[in-house]
């Protein structure tokens, strides 16, 4: 008795050619999505299985049908942002006839380099790793030698395929939009450290005031901005001039940012403009909803999991960093710069209102 099914068995029992069988049981395109779908319900209803063991003619092993997802504790948390990326990797990888296996990482795992199990005992195909955890931690994984794309972070020091946000010309567009309102001073939020993201959106800034023969006023430029309301009066109050606009990195600082300038005593954007970045939940509940860079968060889920299926049969190739664009969502935040006759009372101005 025939102890093993093989891909030649399922062919012969669908009257189609072995090819087939092996494009649709990997995830491979060339055959139609009901094709696929007979192909795995019969491997599934004849018992095949993928053996480790057992080598391809090209000397790869058989595929698991597994892929894996990895991120840390923090960026699962952000489910406004990577959770529609999430979402949109599962789709994609069920609609390749691949099951998704997914692992949280802790901030203890990844400082002990504690691996999930099936990258252990080697049960994936592929890996997707969502946002950054530490450089270590991912080089770890890489090390395995199972191909691997990055979504929303890349290093020097990793070797991998990328999935990112063209942060620095996003930013510059940002820039420019302010710009086009009239707008010359035009301040900085970040928090540069905490991502490659953040530190690329202030270096799109950088760019684009260079670019339009603006002046970088310095005490503008807050580059280890806290998403506080608080922390961000407290630096308001410190400015004996306040600029005309902010480029904020992201949605949270643009928030407080909103909310902080509306207690000084500030009319958003009347008196202050306020440009962010990603489009996530704040921008849209804050009064007024903040203009922002839209991020295309289903095309990011699409984008990584089909490199990961192409790096998967080109192992060979040299790594690849694709850039997926933004757009400029224009909201109640953004308006024209205050009159010349406004900004030359604003020292004034601002003095009174950090006196209330």
């Amino acid at each position: 008795m025939k102890d093993k099914v093989t891909m030649q068995d399922i062919a012969e029992q669908l009257n189609i050619s072995k090819n087939s069988v092996s494009q649709a049981l990997s995830g491979k395109d060339g055959v139609s999505e009901d094709t696929r779908k007979l192909i795995l319900e019969t491997a599934h209803r004849m018992g095949y299985v993928y053996s480790q063991s057992r080598k391809r003619r090209s000397g790869e092993l058989e595929q698991t049908g597994n892929i894996a997802l990895i991120a840390s504790d923090f960026a699962f948390s952000m489910k406004s942002f990577f959770g529609e990326i999430y979402l949109s990797i599962e789709r994609e990888t069920v609609r390749r006839g691949k099951n998704l296996l997914i692992q949280s990482v802790s901030k203890q795992s990844a400082d002990k380099l504690a691996l999930p199990s099936f990258l252990l005992n080697q049960s994936v195909d592929g890996i997707l790793i969502l946002s950054h955890i530490t450089t270590d931690y991912i080089n770890t994984i890489t090390n395995m030698g199972k191909p691997t794309v990055l979504i929303d972070h890349h290093h020097p020091s990793i070797h991998a395929d990328c999935i990112l946000t063209n942060n620095r010309f996003s930013a510059y567009e940002a820039v420019r939009h302010l710009t086009e309102l009239g707008h010359r001073k035009i301040g900085l939020l970040a928090n540069t450290s905490f991502s490659p993201s953040y530190y690329e959106r202030w270096e799109g800034y950088v760019l684009a005031m260079n670019d339009f023969g603006l002046e970088i006023h310095e005490p503008w430029v807050i580059k280890d901005a806290v998403e506080n309301t608080d922390y961000i009066l407290q630096k308001i109050k410190t400015l004996p001039q306040l600029p005309t606009a902010w480029f904020c990195v992201n949605d949270g600082l643009g928030f407080y940012l909103n909310s902080a300038l509306q207690q000084s005593g500030y009319r958003v954007p009347e008196d202050v403009s306020v440009v962010s970045f990603d489009n996530g939940y704040l921008s849209q509940v804050s009064t007024p909803q903040i203009t922002t860079m839209d991020v295309d968060l289903k095309l990011y889920g699409r984008k990584a999991v089909e490199q990961l299926f192409w790096r998967m049969d080109h192992p060979e190739h040299p790594y690849t960093e694709l850039l997926l664009p933004t757009k400029l969502l224009k909201r109640g935040s953004s308006g024209p710069a205050p009159s010349a006759g406004m900004e030359k009372l604003e020292g004034h101005e601002t003095a009174n209102r950090n006196g209330k």
